[in-house]
């Protein structure tokens, strides 16, 4: 029970996360301008036939984020009874999970970048928490894992970190045009993921092996979508397509970035538990 609703979160979190990416690349971000109503209604009786345009977006994205947040409570009463490291888990999904509520609603009231930029950052690692709950709460996943030598799990942890990092880099080029520190990012990501992916499929492990076949195959994904949005961004290159593909490229991207992270926070959870 806990598995399936682990899953179910995440599935809905990538949909939550795809539909704030639409809300930032539309422009629709300030389309509702109360919060926690919208237009003075009961977010959930909003009218339907008043959704159009930003306000469709970014009306779904609250009614998603509320979903989500019904299916965080409930995989943490499952996890509760599983008790020990997966209760506290738990625990903080709800607690992430509320903060993001409120860091979103505070955007719109606010009106701050730098709520923005927070707002999307913990948006990932709450996906990352999510993998790593349904990786703990999968039947394969509480089989031992094969062994792995140390300097292995020092640099799976510090490639973690490094994909975070470019997760916060690239809230801030959204929010505050920092591409510097996202295309310093992307370098490091792409000389030290693949190899500890290659290094990692090579263990056989029946968890960490196919994820990292996974993991490589997302990032050359990654990199073409991010040279594409790149280019649609900073060039005056014709884009097939157009502005749909300008508004699509983005929201991809963020949406195999979380992919990325979160099959990432799988290798180490799992190589944690070698």
């Amino acid at each position: 029970m806990a598995h399936r609703l682990a899953l179910s979160t995440l599935a809905a979190t990538c949909v939550l996360i795809v539909l704030g990416g639409l809300v930032t690349n539309t422009g629709a971000a300030l389309a509702v301008p109360d919060w926690p109503s919208t237009f003075g209604y009961n977010m959930v009786l909003f009218p339907w036939s008043r959704m159009v345009g930003g306000i469709l977006y970014e009306h779904s994205h609250r009614l998603m984020g509320a979903l989500v947040g019904l299916l965080t409570l409930a995989l943490a009463g499952a996890l509760w009874r599983a008790g020990g490291r997966l209760r506290r888990l738990g625990l903080v999904a709800v607690a992430v999970v509320l903060a993001q509520g409120v860091l979103g609603g505070l955007r719109v009231v606010l009106l701050e970048d730098t709520l923005a930029i927070i707002h999307g950052s913990l948006a990932q690692a709450f996906f990352a928490l999510l993998a790593a709950i349904a990786l703990l709460t999968a039947p394969r996943g509480r089989v031992a894992g094969a062994p792995v030598e140390p300097a292995l799990k020092g640099l799976v942890v510090v490639a973690t970190a490094l994909l975070y990092a470019q997760i916060v880099f690239g809230a801030l080029l959204t929010h505050a045009g920092r591409i510097d520190l996202h295309l310093a990012g992307a370098v490091l990501v792409f000389a030290m993921v693949p190899i500890v992916a290659a290094r990692l499929r090579r263990t056989g492990d029946a968890v960490a092996a196919p994820v990292s076949r996974l993991l490589l195959v997302l990032l050359g994904l990654q990199l073409l979508l991010g040279v594409g949005s790149f280019l649609a961004r900073f060039s005056s290159l014709w884009i097939p397509g157009e502005q749909i593909t300008v508004t699509l490229l983005p929201v991809a991207h963020r949406l195999v970035g979380s992919l990325i992270l979160g099959a990432i926070v799988v290798l180490a959870v799992r190589v944690s538990t070698a």
